[in-house]
């Protein structure tokens, strides 16, 4: 819902790195996975209640997502470096959930459970109407800069990365947080499904 305005704001200073990296020599790829290593790194540092060093990573996770994004629009956008960044995205948001299971199972696994469950929902109304905007060639208006038709909702990137920041800030409330955010993720869900099947279907019939 706020990634319209999110990226206008950070659009700038993520190219300005993009630029320095293009100038020494990186790709968009290498940032991608470097990024996702780092994301990684939050799920042990979780299990061993260390929030703040699991924040950080998190954060460094998140800015190499925006950077891989801008370096791939000043040098080349390829098909495959969309996959991969899109994948492992959604490997390291249900990671991060993961990881505050693990640091404490009795309090906080079900409530991971719901969640990411609830992830699956958005992961896969997303990626489902986004292959079939594909073959339809259907644009965003509201998002023209990514490679593919992004369909958006309640919780988009910008409140996940918020959500994160307030679970690892506030970690003894994750039960409570994680219950409120899943059920924003399922509502997410079904305005998906709705608009999405809504706007095909009226394409199709056109």
């Amino acid at each position: 819902m706020l990634d319209r305005w999110t990226i206008q704001w950070l659009r700038p200073p993520l190219t300005s790195c993009a630029k320095f990296l293009s100038r020494k020599g990186a790709g968009p790829d290498q940032v991608t996975i470097c990024g996702f290593i780092l994301g990684l790194c939050a799920i042990p540092a979780l299990a061993m209640n260390c929030y703040i060093i699991a924040l950080i990573f998190i954060i460094l996770n998140r800015v190499a997502d925006g950077i891989d994004g801008a370096l791939a629009r000043i040098t080349q956008s390829t098909d495959a470096g969309g996959f991969l960044d899109i994948v492992l995205d959604f490997i390291f948001y249900s990671g991060v959930i993961f990881g505050f299971a693990l640091a404490d199972i009795e309090s906080n696994a079900l409530a991971a459970a719901a969640l990411i469950f609830s992830f699956v929902g958005t992961g896969s109304s997303f990626l489902a109407y986004a292959i079939m905007a594909e073959k339809r060639r259907l644009v965003s208006i509201t998002y023209p800069h990514k490679g593919f038709y992004y369909l958006g909702g309640l919780a988009e990137g910008t409140e996940t990365v918020t959500f994160f920041v307030i679970i690892c800030l506030w970690p003894v409330s994750f039960p409570t947080l994680a219950w409120c955010f899943a059920a924003i993720c399922c509502l997410t869900t079904l305005t998906r499904i709705w608009g999405g099947y809504r706007t095909l279907r009226d394409d199709e019939s056109t």
